[in-house]
Formats: C-alpha cells, sequence, structure tokens
C-alpha cells in the first residue's frame, strides 16, 4: 500500500499532524464530496432524486455489513452509538433484582444508559482495571445467576486496552448472558467478524475510526435476539410497507431495520459511504497493521525519549490509542503546546493520548515526540 498517496484523501494532512482519531476524526476528501453531491442535489432538485438516494443508503448498509461480515439488513443506522446502546438498555426484558455489568472505566456512553435502569430494579456492576487491563477472570467473578448483560467497548477510550471479546463473549454464551459490545474506538481500525466473535449486538459512531461525518452510526444485531428486545423508538418507517402512507398496518420490519423510526440522516450516510468505501479498498487487515506499525513506531521512541507509555503494548491488547505520561509536564499543557505546532493530540484520564490512523507517518510522529521531549525537558 502506498501510504504517501493515500494522504492525498485527507485534506487535513496538508496543516495539521492529526492524531486524535479516537476523538473527532477529519472526515476524508471523498466523504466531503458525497455529502456536497447531496446538498446539491437537494438544493438544485428538492426530493425528485430520493430514489437515488435510498439505493444509495442500502449501499452503504451493505459496505458497513461487509465490513463486520454481516448481513445487511441487521443493521440500523442511528444517530450514535448512546442510541445503539440505549435500544437494548431500554428494550432488554428485565426484571427486578438482574444485573448489568460493564467496565469500571467505560466512556459514560456505556454507563449512563444502565444506571438508568436503576430504577427498574436493575443492578449495575462494575468491573475495575487490574495492571493498567481489564481481565477476563474478574468479568467472571462480577458475573451471577441474575446477570443478563454484559457491556464493554472494544478499545477502552483512555488506556487503549483492547478488550478481549472473543473470550468475553464465550464466557457470556456459556452463562445466557447477552454481550453487547461498544465498538466506536475500534471499528474501522480492528477487524472485527461478527460470524466468529459471539457478540450479540453493537454499536459505534462513524466520526472516529470509521472517517464519517458526526451524527451517523450503525447498530447491529444478531438476527436470533431481534424478537428479545423490546422495540423503541418506533415510527412510521418501522413497519413493513412504511411508504404506504394510507395503510396502518402495525407489522414491524422483521429485522434491525424496526430501530430507523423516521427519516434518516441522508447526508451522513453518504458521507461516512464514502468513507466505508475506501477503508474497504485498503482493506481492513492492512489497515490494522499500519496502525500497530505506527503506533509501535511511537511507544518505542517515546519510552526511550523518558516517557512513560501507560497503555498495553501485549500483542493481544494493542490498539490505535496510545495512552502516555511525560514526567514533569501537564498534560493540558502539551496538548496545547502541540497544536500551536501543528499536531494535534488529546487528553484523557489525566494523560497524553495519541491516536494516529493509517495515513499518519513516522516524520509525523518523528515531530511530535520532539515536541514531547522539548517540553519533558523544560519541565525538569
Amino acid at each position: 500500500m502506498d501510504w504517501q498517496t493515500l494522504r492525498a484523501e485527507f485534506p487535513v494532512t496538508r496543516r495539521w499532524a492529526f492524531f486524535d482519531h479516537a476523538a473527532v476524526a477529519p472526515i476524508s476528501g471523498r466523504a466531503r464530496e458525497a455529502m456536497q453531491a447531496w446538498a446539491d442535489d437537494l438544493a438544485e432538485n428538492g426530493y425528485l432524486n430520493e430514489p437515488h438516494w435510498l439505493q444509495r443508503i442500502e449501499e452503504v448498509r451493505a459496505a458497513a455489513a461487509k465490513l463486520l461480515n454481516a448481513e445487511p439488513l441487521d443493521i440500523a443506522f442511528v444517530k450514535n452509538t448512546s442510541e445503539g446502546i440505549g435500544i437494548v438498555a431500554e428494550g432488554f426484558p428485565w426484571q427486578p433484582g438482574d444485573n448489568a455489568v460493564t467496565a469500571q472505566e467505560e466512556y459514560p456512553a456505556n454507563v449512563y444508559p444502565w444506571l438508568n435502569l436503576q430504577q427498574r430494579g436493575v443492578e449495575v456492576r462494575f468491573v475495575p482495571s487490574r495492571d493498567r487491563r481489564l481481565w477476563v477472570d474478574d468479568f467472571r467473578a462480577r458475573i451471577d445467576a441474575h446477570t443478563r448483560v454484559v457491556s464493554v467497548s472494544q478499545v477502552e477510550f483512555a488506556s487503549g486496552f483492547r478488550n478481549d471479546l472473543d473470550a468475553l463473549g464465550e464466557l457470556c454464551r456459556e452463562r445466557g448472558i447477552f454481550f453487547f459490545v461498544d465498538a466506536i474506538q475500534g471499528l474501522g481500525v480492528l477487524p472485527l467478524d461478527v460470524r466468529r466473535t459471539p457478540i450479540d449486538a453493537l454499536a459505534a459512531d462513524g466520526h472516529k475510526w470509521l472517517l464519517g461525518p458526526e451524527g451517523l452510526g450503525i447498530f447491529w444485531l444478531r438476527r436470533e435476539m431481534l424478537d428479545r428486545l423490546h422495540p423503541v423508538g418506533i415510527g412510521w418507517n418501522s413497519v413493513v410497507g412504511a411508504r404506504d402512507f394510507s395503510r396502518i398496518d402495525f407489522t414491524l420490519k422483521p429485522h434491525a431495520g424496526r430501530w430507523e423510526s423516521g427519516t434518516l440522516n441522508v447526508a451522513g450516510i453518504a458521507g461516512l459511504g464514502a468513507s466505508l468505501d475506501l477503508i474497504l479498498e485498503i482493506g481492513i487487515q492492512r489497515i490494522h497493521e499500519r496502525v500497530i506499525e505506527l503506533t509501535d513506531y511511537f511507544c518505542e521512541k517515546a519510552a526511550a525519549a523518558g516517557c512513560e507509555v501507560y497503555s498495553s503494548r501485549q500483542p493481544a491488547d494493542k490498539s490505535g490509542i496510545v495512552s502516555l505520561i511525560v514526567p514533569g509536564a501537564e498534560s493540558r499543557m502539551l496538548v496545547e503546546q502541540c497544536r500551536a505546532r501543528g499536531i494535534i493530540i488529546n487528553r484523557r484520564a489525566g494523560r497524553v493520548r495519541i491516536s494516529p490512523h493509517c495515513y499518519n507517518t513516522t516524520e509525523e510522529l518523528d515531530r511530535l515526540l520532539e515536541g514531547l521531549r522539548g517540553a519533558r525537558i523544560a519541565g525538569r
């Protein structure tokens, strides 16, 4: 893969060394063009070309399904990851005394929907990290006969730790527990095959590693679980024959489309579709290998420069996120100083967070390392 040529797909590279894809990523040039094409068409023709855009929606659904090795009809478009989590949290057939288990260091989107169930008699149990990682045995110790759902991130947002979804999924399957995955920090950079990994549902925004716009994400549900979840947020588009507006027939769609309650974010879908096409062209395995190559390079150089790599870099634990401690330097100031140098990084949990994508380069990382090294010396 000619990674240097790929950089032409990302206008952000003209000005910035961008290492914050774990927050809000820059969209690809082709995503911008796709969204502009939709806006131009709507401005010039109104709704007359709606059939074309409806067809495009289904093409993008198929692309998202291909990324997951899923069936297209098991994919629903949602506003964001939180909406996808809410589909499960609010739709699950809870009984008083049930419990849900999640990681203590989860992003709030994967905490609040479960806490909101406490008024229905559902307990939320948290699994803390040990040695900067989560352990399957600790999840095993927290679940019991009343555990109904385990919900974790594919990658933890602050530490960059990559959860063992295969092992957690098998644990849940053995116990008859519904296994949900917040895939926002992995989808687009880490391979995930839902036919192989025993996940029951997942959700992910498009605006991070998928390189799409904000306000548009995907929700996937294993077909066997369809009738286990009470459908929430039902609207005109949730039923079979939704476009026969004069007929009322409350027959829900027999797939994930029942959660697409009304008019969809067509502009967002067009933009996400363009970036998905690019990701599939490159190949998710190539992207994964490239990002691990870049983060390995960075971690080795950062450690040599006297920084402490907080993230586990064991082969099975690695992700596109590196959490870093720079001795003698405050993380907020580091972020500001890097931005002044044309380098975009972020901070989480009081540490510096770096999250490169496949189009980044080692030369850009060297610029970042130089800035971090200078900050460390100045802080002595």
